[in-house]
Order: C-alpha cells, then structure tokens, then sequence
C-alpha cells in the first residue's frame, strides 16, 4: 500500500516558494498522519488492507467557468433563514451555536411557530410532561408543514417524562403559590380535579424513608416545606419557604442540610415513555431526548430498539439531571448521541455553586467525545414575565457560549412565556455576539489531545478534519464545504470549533436534521454523486446561482467520498477554492 510521506504542508506552516495562493492549481501533500490526534508527521508501520490518497489543493474558481444550472436550483437545499443570513452577512458573519426552543401554549400556533423559525429556532423541543399527544401531533405537522412550504428546516425533539416523582396538576391552570405557614398534604391519592391545599405525587412510594423533620424542597428551591406529619403514604407539610411552583414540579427531600438519596427502582423508561417513543417514531421526529438517565444502559437499549422501528435515523440525547448520571458521566456520553444539561433538575442535586463547573465539565467531554451538548434550564428564566432579562442572565448565556455549547434551549420562556420571540433574539444576538469576540480574541482550544478513532480510517478521517479546521483558521477562509452521508465528517470538523462555518452537504434528510444541532454547521440537501470533483463544482455553481458568494471568498472543501476512478484507493483530501 502506497501512503503519501513527503508532505510538504503541516498545520499552522505552509512550506512553498510563493507564501501566498497563487490561481494556478496547486497541490501540496497534508502531514494526515500522526502520533495521538497532533497535526504532525509521523509514520505507520506494517501493512493495511486499503489505500489512501491524501492531498491539499488550492485553486480558484472564476466566473467565466459559472456553467447555466436554473434548471438545477431546486437541487439545493438549504433553509431560508440561512440563506438569508448568507446573503446578508456572508459566511463570516453566520451564527454558530444552535437554538432550541421548547414549545407550549404560548407558541404552538402555526403563526408563532413561523415566527420563532425566522427568529432562529434551530430544533423545537416537545416535553411530554405536558399535553395530550393530539396536541404533540398538531405541533410536529405544523412544523413539518413549515419545513415544506415555507423552506424552513426546523427539526423536532420529544423529551420523555421519566419515571421520578412529581408534583401532578394541582388544579391551577399554571403556578400555584405558597404561603409561610400554611399547611399542605401531599399525597399519592388519585382523584379527580382539585383539592384546597393538596396536591398529588404520581408514585405511590414517594414518601418512603421520610421521616417528620425532613424538608421538602419544589424544583430546587421555588418553595421549601417541613414535614409535620406522615399520615401512611401521605406527608403533611407546613411552608418554611414560601414560593411558587408550577404543574409538575419535581420534589426533592433534605435531611440535616444533605439529599436524601433513595432508590425507587423504578425503570428510566416508564411505560408512558414507551409509548410517548412509538408516537414519536410514527411522526418522524428527529431527535429523543431521555430523562433521568443514570447509566449508559438504558440509552443502549432504546438505540437498539430504535434501530429496528424505522429506517429513519433518530437521535438519542441524555439528559443530565441527577448526581447518579455525573458519577457515571462518560460512560453516558459515549453510549448517547447528545447531551442535555438538565440544570434545574441538576441544581436540585448538587450544590447550587457546583453548577457552573459541572456545566463545564460536561460540555468539555462532549466536545472531546464528539457529541453535542445542549445547555438548558433557566437561561432567562425572567423572560417568562418580564420583556427584558437580567444582566446576570446574559452573562449566563454568554459563559455558555463561551465554552463552546453546541446549543442553548429556551423552556419555560417560549412555552408559558409572555415574550417568547425576545428571548430568543436575546439568545440569538448574545450568541453572535460572544461568538464574534472569540474570533478576534482567537481562543479556539483544540482537542487534538484525545484521539477518538480506533481503526486507521477513523483515525485518518479525524487527522483530515483536525488539520482542516487548523488551517481553516490559519489561512483565513471563509467557509468549509464538507460532503457527507451520515455527518460524521461535519461532526470532527465542529468538534474543533473553527472560525469559519461548516457548510454540510447531504443526501440525508435525516443527516441533514441531525446537524441541525451541531455547533457551526448549515446542512443542506444535495444531491451527492460519487464523483467528488462533480459534487464540488455542482455544489459552488449552486451557491453561486442563489448569490450566497462574495467576490474573493475562499472556502476550504474537505472531502471523504469513494473515488469513481479505477483505483482501490479511497480519495481523501482538503482542498482551497477563491471565487473569483
């Protein structure tokens, strides 16, 4: 097997006798290869079973080569909102970090949902805690309708109830206040409507191991209780800390200032779960989050059963939420296709100045394992009220954006919010902005450290992506065109979170929704040959053809397709494209 060695171009250094891209067509060699995941030469040993061309070429593509290509304008997919931005901001100017945006009342008609699209809503995520699934069906077909007609590309996410306890309806059509002092029965009891100071837990074991004296704490603090009284299965509380909480609140039990830890073993996936799944699968959605994950098992297994209902690629995100899911963190993320930093679950289990750590923490091994990460709860939990949010809740916002999220989510404040379209132009312009002052301050942190590929052509397709993002920033581009089936390229190119976007183009639908939640990623559907010269000069005269170009924007192609040429080598390469 022949592999490429006299490399004459290393990431950061470009080794030729003009310093500067010339508009001959030159090719340089890449140094692909290395030990670790470093961007430095090195050498395999022993013989492979296959080849590799690997190559770095520069040329530009003038407009006296546009060929007429109206006829294929349909041929290119991408969202109108993108193309928008495109056209008005440039590739420079695109946001990187995605946004979701829970759906409730307040936004599920067919108008706000439009709204919030064209305000950036990357993924609409349904929470199955709340509403029939008629309701669930009206909102995916809205959006889905949306998608077709309008041009958007939304994607949609069902988040799964878990089996933990909860506080069920009390009665009240949102939040429920408490009073110091007053006294309130919890209890498993199911009835019909409601009750004066009484409220329902959905498992009938809930008060096991409380004892009088322990507190009871709603959602982390909203309102704090002391139990006065068990009364069988039931609790009588008195309010110590008086507060609000709304429909479906967690509870949690303190005992001399620590969590009181109990084993319900109740499954991760109830049997309202599994059917919220089926409904979600025989609807399309892209993406299932899971709740109340503490072990990588239970993400195995709905992957698995997932693969057997559906051609359709389905996502499966675990949500971090408990302290048993951060002992086991890494195991969770590798079995996991994303991750949900559930932080108002969270706080309700560790110290609440543990929080932005942990936050951290996560975000940093989903990024070395290559798995999205989305940062949710509380972002600007005023919004809910209020037109504007806090100051201390956008330089939230920002720190997450800082670390390098893939996406932040909006809950209570596009559900039940009065303003839910301000928050997210607020998540939206504090993103972009923060996103900008990396740029300028030049603060990528590669991962090259941690190798993720076990196999040679992982391991190849990972040192092409990590050296293309490096020389993405070096050489100033504009824009890195990838061309992939199922993602994983355009995956190892934002997980080195370079400075100009990843423009992903597939033949995928499902490929292309998925992205949706990648950091710096457009995805657009194109038709994909084998020929990678025919996908790459299809691909610009497409772009150019809708007027996306800038005169003199170069962008950085990063390929990975099977070769049409007689030849048993798979064609790998970077190469660098102006357009004149």
């Amino acid at each position: 097997m022949a592999i490429v060695r006299d490399l004459s171009l290393m990431c950061g250094r470009i080794i030729t006798k003009n310093s500067c891209l010339d508009s001959k067509n030159r090719v340089f060699g890449a140094s692909l290869f290395g030990g670790g995941s470093r961007c430095d030469e090195g050498k395999f040993k022993g013989k492979f079973g296959f080849g590799v061309r690997a190559a770095v070429q520069v040329s530009v593509e003038g407009s006296e080569g546009l060929r007429e290509l109206k006829s294929l304008a349909g041929v290119l997919e991408l969202d109108v909102v993108s193309e928008g931005d495109l056209r008005e901001k440039g590739f420079l100017g695109m946001r990187k970090t995605k946004l979701v945006c829970t759906i409730g009342p307040a936004c599920c008609s067919l108008e706000e949902l439009e709204k919030l699209a064209l305000g950036g809503m990357n993924v609409a995520r349904l929470n199955m805690c709340h509403n029939a699934r008629e309701w669930h069906r009206d909102v995916i077909r809205k959006i889905k309708r949306l998608n077709e007609a309008k041009g958007f590309c939304v994607s949609v996410m069902i988040d799964t109830e878990g089996t933990q306890v909860h506080v069920v309806d009390h009665g009240a059509p949102s939040s429920v206040k408490a009073e110091d002092g007053s006294i309130w029965l919890f209890t498993a009891q199911k009835f019909d409507g409601s009750r004066p100071f009484t409220v329902q837990a959905n498992y009938e074991g809930f008060s096991e191991g409380i004892e009088v004296g322990d507190e009871l704490v709603i959602d982390g603090g909203m309102a704090g209780f002391e139990v006065i009284e068990k009364i069988g299965s039931d609790l009588r509380c008195k309010c110590t800390d008086p507060g609000l909480f709304l429909p479906r609140a967690k509870l949690s039990f303190w005992r001399d200032g620590k969590l009181v830890g109990r084993n319900y073993g109740l499954p991760t996936l109830s049997t309202k779960d599994w059917a919220d799944i089926e409904f979600g699968v025989s609807e399309g959605v892209d993406f299932i989050a899971m709740s109340f994950v503490n072990d990588s098992d239970p993400v195995r297994h709905l992957k698995n059963y997932l693969s057997t209902k559906s051609s359709k690629s389905t996502r499966v995100l675990a949500k971090i939420e408990s302290l048993e899911s951060l002992q086991k963190l890494e195991e969770i993320i590798e079995a996991s296709d994303g991750i949900m930093v559930a932080r108002g679950d969270l706080g309700v289990e560790i110290p609440l100045e543990q929080i932005p750590t942990v936050q951290e923490e996560i975000i940093n091994v989903c990024r070395k394992l290559n798995k999205p990460v989305i940062v949710a709860s509380q972002l600007l939990e005023s919004m809910v009220e209020y037109p504007i949010p806090t100051r201390a809740e956008v330089a939230d916002v920002s720190e997450a954006v800082r670390q390098y999220a893939d996406a932040l989510m909006l809950s209570g404040e596009s559900a039940i919010g009065l303003y839910g379209q301000k928050a997210l132009s607020v998540l939206r312009m504090s993103s972009t902005r923060m996103e900008t002052r990396g740029r300028e301050d030049n603060r990528q942190s590669l991962v090259h450290s941690y190798q993720l590929g076990a196999s040679l052509p992982d391991r190849i397709a990972e040192q092409i992506c990590n050296c293309a993002a490096e020389m993405a920033n070096k050489l100033g581009v504009d824009a890195i065109f990838v061309y992939t089936k199922h993602g994983h390229m355009a995956s190892l190119l934002s997980r080195n979170r370079p400075n100009p976007p990843i423009i992903a183009f597939t033949n995928e639908d499902s490929t292309r929704m998925a992205l949706n939640l990648q950091w710096g990623v457009i995805p657009l559907l194109l038709d994909i040959s084998d020929d990678m010269e025919v996908n790459i000069s299809k691909s610009i005269d497409l772009i150019k053809l809708r007027g996306m170009f800038r005169e003199g924007d170069a962008v950085l192609v990063v390929s990975d397709v099977a070769s049409t040429r007689a030849t048993p080598m798979a064609f790998q390469s970077i190469q660098v494209k102006t357009i004149a």
